[in-house]
C-alpha cells in the first residue's frame, strides 16, 4: 500500500548555483550537459607541498556578484557563496520582499568544512599565543576587508572576524540577514551529506507547518592548506596531478581518489498549494527524504551498503513510490574505490533488478567533491535534468571497474524521460542520505 501524500507538500521554486566552471544555472547546466570538466591545478594557494594538487575552483569575485566591501570583510569565502546563491534563488523564485512573511520564512544551510579558508588565514595571523602581530592579509581572491564595527577604517585584525569564522552557524545567520528571514534558522553539518540533510530539514519544517518558505541548501569552500593536508593524510584525494582535467574518475578502474571542489547551491522551497496559487514555476517536489548512519567507522564503509539502501527505501516510501518509479539516480560517485563499490551495492540492494535498468551518473566527475555543498549542487543538477529530460554523464569513465556494473552514462549526456530522480549521499562518519525529487503531479500516477 502506498504511503499517503502529506497534507503540506514542499516544492522547489527557486534555484541559485555557484559551481566550478558554471556560476548560475545556465552555465552550470551547460557544463554538465556537455560533459566538460572544471578540475584544474590549484590556484588559490601554492599546492606544491601536497600529494594532491588538483581541485575544482569557482571563478568568483564577490564584488561582481553584488556583495559589498562590508559583507566581504566579515564573511568567509563559503559564507559569500551561500549569500550570493541565496539571493539568486530568491530572485529566480519570483518572490520579492513584499511577498514574504519574515516570521514564516526560514533558513536551513549545510556545510562540512565551515569557514576553512578564513580560519586558515586567521590561525596564521593569531598563532603567537592568540595575539596578532599585524594585519591579516586577504588571502582569498576578491575578498575585500570590511569596515570595523564602528564604521571607520577597515578592520583586518583577527579578533574582528574570528568568531564568524569559527562558528559555522554564522552561515545561516548571514543568509537569513541577506533575505530577511526571521523564522526558523539552522546550520546542518553532517559532512558530505550536509547538502541533502539541510534541505531535508527544511522540507520537514514546511510539512509540519513551522514555515511556509524555506531558503535552504549548502555551501563549502574547503580548498585550503589545512583541508588538503587532512585528506592527503588518509590518501582520499587524487594523485593524478599531471592529468588534472580528467582526474575525477568515478566508477573507473583507473581512479585514484576524489578531486576537492567548492561551491554552493541554495533553493527556495515552499508549500505546494501556495506556490500554485501565485503561479510559481515549480522545478520539482521534494517527495521523500531519509538519512541513516552506519555506526561503523569514521572513514570506512560496510561493503554491502545496507544503510544507504535503507535510506533509499525509506525515502521512496515517504514519496509513495516504488523502485520502478525511479528514472535516474544522481550518484554520490566520489571516485574512491571504497565509495563507488559501496554505492553500487547499495543501489542493487534498494532497487533490485531495476538498478540495472536505471541510468546512474556522478557529476563529481565534472565539478569535483565540494564536501557539504555537493549534495545541494547535485539536487540542482537533478532538477535541471528533470527540466531538460537529459541525464548528465559520468565524465572520464573510460575503463569501467568490473565491480561497478550499472549503467553509469559514460562520457556523453543522454536524452531520457526523467520524472523522478533519486539523489544520494555518503559521508565520513557513516552518514547516508537519500532524497526523491518528483514532478508534483505524480499523485495521479
Amino acid at each position: 500500500m502506498r504511503t499517503p501524500l502529506p497534507a503540506r507538500r514542499a516544492v522547489i521554486t527557486g534555484v541559485g548555483v555557484l559551481a566550478p566552471g558554471g556560476t548560475g544555472t545556465e552555465r552550470f547546466w551547460s557544463l554538465l550537459s556537455e560533459g566538460r570538466t572544471a578540475t584544474r591545478g590549484i590556484t588559490l594557494f601554492d599546492p606544491s607541498p601536497f600529494r594532491s594538487r588538483v581541485a575544482a575552483e569557482v571563478d568568483f569575485d564577490p564584488l561582481l556578484h553584488g556583495l559589498t566591501p562590508g559583507e566581504t570583510g566579515r564573511m568567509d569565502r563559503a559564507a559569500q557563496f551561500g549569500v550570493v546563491a541565496a539571493r539568486a534563488a530568491l530572485a529566480d523564485s519570483g518572490l520579492g520582499p513584499a511577498d514574504l512573511d519574515p516570521h514564516r520564512t526560514g533558513v536551513s544551510i549545510g556545510t562540512a568544512a565551515g569557514a576553512a579558508s578564513g580560519l586558515d588565514a586567521e590561525y596564521r595571523a593569531a598563532r603567537d599565543g592568540g595575539r596578532t602581530s599585524g594585519p591579516v592579509p586577504c588571502t582569498v581572491p576578491g575578498q575585500v576587508p570590511g569596515p570595523s564595527p564602528d564604521g571607520s577604517a577597515p578592520d583586518r585584525s583577527a579578533p574582528g572576524r574570528l568568531y564568524d569564522f569559527l562558528v559555522p552557524s554564522s552561515f545561516s545567520a548571514e543568509v537569513a540577514r541577506a533575505v530577511g528571514a526571521e523564522g526558523p534558522s539552522a546550520l546542518v553539518s553532517t559532512g558530505c551529506t550536509a547538502g541533502l540533510d539541510a534541505v531535508g530539514h527544511a522540507v520537514d519544517l514546511i510539512r509540519e507547518g513551522a514555515a511556509d518558505v524555506m531558503v535552504t541548501g549548502a555551501t563549502d569552500a574547503p580548498i585550503s592548506p589545512i583541508t588538503l593536508a587532512a585528506f592527503d593524510a588518509i590518501r582520499a584525494t587524487t594523485s593524478l596531478n599531471d592529468e588534472a582535467e580528467t582526474a575525477s574518475r568515478p566508477f573507473d578502474a583507473t581512479r585514484a581518489g576524489f578531486v576537492l571542489g567548492e561551491g554552493a547551491a541554495v533553493f527556495v522551497v515552499e508549500e505546494l498549494a501556495a506556490a500554485r496559487r501565485r503561479g510559481a514555476r515549480i522545478y520539482a517536489e521534494i517527495a521523500g527524504y531519509a538519512s541513516r548512519c552506519s555506526a561503523f567507522h569514521m572513514t570506512g564503509l560496510r561493503p554491502e551498503g545496507r544503510e544507504l539502501a535503507e535510506a533509499v527505501r525509506v525515502a521512496l516510501d515517504g514519496a509513495g513510490l516504488n523502485p520502478e518509479s525511479v528514472d535516474y539516480v544522481n550518484a554520490h560517485g566520489s571516485g574512491t574505490r571504497q565509495n563507488d563499490r559501496h554505492e553500487t551495492a547499495a543501489l542493487k540492494l534498494a532497487l533490485g533488478e531495476h538498478a540495472y535498468r536505471t541510468p546512474v551518473s556522478s557529476i563529481k566527475s565534472m565539478v569535483g567533491h565540494s564536501l557539504g555543498a555537493i549534495g545541494s549542487i547535485e539536487i540542482a543538477a537533478s532538477v535541471l535534468a528533470m527540466e531538460h529530460h537529459v541525464v548528465p554523464p559520468t565524465a572520464n569513465l573510460r575503463t569501467p571497474d568490473p565491480e561497478c556494473d550499472l549503467d553509469y552514462v559514460p562520457l556523453v549526456a543522454r536524452e531520457h524521460r526523467t520524472d523522478t530522480v533519486l539523489t544520494v549521499g555518503s559521508g565520513f562518519g557513516g552518514f547516508q542520505s537519500a532524497m526523491v525529487l518528483a514532478r508534483p503531479d505524480r499523485s495521479t500516477l
